[in-house]
């Protein structure tokens, strides 16, 4: 089995991210290999869902769009591999047998306390840089919903959105989410 050595210093491409087969996930940012955190919480799971069911809802007027949950390889660059919690693409030249190859239209991440760092820095970095039309991260613990829209190249704060709120996005002009939906009580 071929795995990549995680207490290296090595810069990492997707061709070494295509030959680890370990049975082990990773993420790939800037040649920097990462390895996933285990499951993520039911909390998180719940919120995945829902959002992935009301956005698809909306989507379904958009024929060439197709939304996808983790796990799903995109690839941004070379030497950039992720697995974000929901993407939406709209180009069907983007998708692929091996998964999502260029910037999806929507990223959506949903933050766990493992992870939240790397969504709010590295991630927002990375999907800036390559092209993400809408990125949003879901902050499930305090039930908001944060949404930045690629402008000029450059991301910018739509607006950060509540449990009480609906969301619109700036790309798809019929995709419109009650955020009472998405964040339903459910057990911790």
């Amino acid at each position: 089995m071929n795995s990549p050595n995680l207490t290296s210093n090595r810069h990492y491409t997707v061709d070494d991210y295509a030959s680890w087969n370990d049975g082990q996930r990773y993420e790939l940012l800037h040649g920097d290999v990462h390895a996933m955190t285990p499951a993520p919480s039911w909390q998180h799971q719940v919120v995945s869902a829902n959002l992935g069911f009301e956005i698809q809802a909306c989507l379904r007027s958009i024929k060439k769009c197709h939304l996808v949950h983790a796990p799903i390889d995109v690839y941004l660059l070379n030497d950039t591999v992720v697995q974000p919690d929901i993407i939406v693409v709209c180009d069907p030249n983007k998708i692929e047998k091996k998964g999502c190859v260029g910037a999806p239209d929507l990223v959506v991440e949903i933050l766990s306390p493992s992870t939240a760092k790397t969504d709010w820095k590295h991630k927002y970095v990375l999907y800036e840089e390559a092209g993400v039309r809408e990125y949003w991260i879901v902050n499930p613990e305090d039930t908001l919903v944060h949404v930045f829209c690629l402008l000029d190249g450059t991301f910018s704060l739509d607006d950060t959105y509540s449990v009480e709120d609906t969301v619109s996005t700036g790309i798809f002009e019929d995709v419109v989410i009650d955020l009472k939906n998405v964040f339903e009580p459910c057990k911790d």
